[in-house]
């Protein structure tokens, strides 16, 4: 049972919603440039930290998410006139997810992990059949395999995001998420035969540099208390 049900409700929601803007850009730009400016989402989080859940952000920490806007900037390369608009869908999934991140924090600070994980996972469960019913193909024995496997571990990652915000500072613990871009790139490499351009070296290593600057900083005032 919850306190708060709309919120919960929009949360699952809102995850759904940027599964599917997230998997548009998978197909688009591919793994590791999708990650590369999804990587950003942890200094939004940061930046609204402060407006959403009360947590203080100083000037530093606001320095270092204007560095790491930097690093999105010189990923998405813009030219004279716009944005490449295929680069922004997951800047839009960022944003997205960095909203549920926020959210997952507030509610978590009333309901338990199950309670949020159980709204998220019947929430997002609901939305998507609807959808997706329209739109179904069989699938084949390999395919049950793959999407096991993405089963286990989605549903495993979400509960312990969960938990992690239940217990934590939703400013503090976003300078681990910058291992998902490592991650991303071996399989990228790896597994699809992607490459790295050199922006999106870069623009990615300004961003996690920024994040562990962050990071640092909440250590710091850890210790000052």
């Amino acid at each position: 049972r919850t306190s708060q049900p709309v919120l919960q409700i929009f949360r699952g929601l809102l995850l759904a919603a940027e599964i599917c803007v997230m998997i548009v850009a998978f197909t688009i730009l591919g793994l590791v440039e999708s990650h590369a400016v999804f990587t950003c989402y942890p200094l939004l989080v940061a930046a609204l930290s402060g407006p959403v859940l009360g947590e203080s952000v100083g000037w530093r920490r606001w320095a270092a998410i204007g560095i790491g806007f930097i690093g999105v900037l010189i990923i998405l390369q813009p030219g004279m006139s716009v944005f490449d608009p295929a680069a922004v869908i997951p800047l839009v999934a960022a944003a997205m997810f960095a909203v549920y991140g926020l959210l997952t924090r507030y509610v978590g600070r009333k309901d338990k992990t199950a309670t949020s994980f159980f709204w998220t996972g019947v929430t997002g469960s609901v939305a998507m059949t609807a959808t997706g019913l329209w739109y179904w193909e069989p699938m084949i024995a390999s395919d049950w395999l793959i999407m096991g496997c993405l089963c286990i571990t989605g549903v495993t990652g979400h509960w312990l995001l969960i938990r992690c915000y239940e217990v934590a500072e939703a400013s503090a613990v976003q300078p681990f998420a910058y291992l998902q871009l490592v991650f991303a790139a071996i399989i990228g490499i790896s597994a699809f035969g992607e490459t790295v351009r050199p922006n999106v070296a870069i623009g990615a290593a300004l961003i996690v540099a920024a994040g562990l600057f962050t990071f640092w900083r909440e250590r710091q005032k850890g210790r000052a208390r």
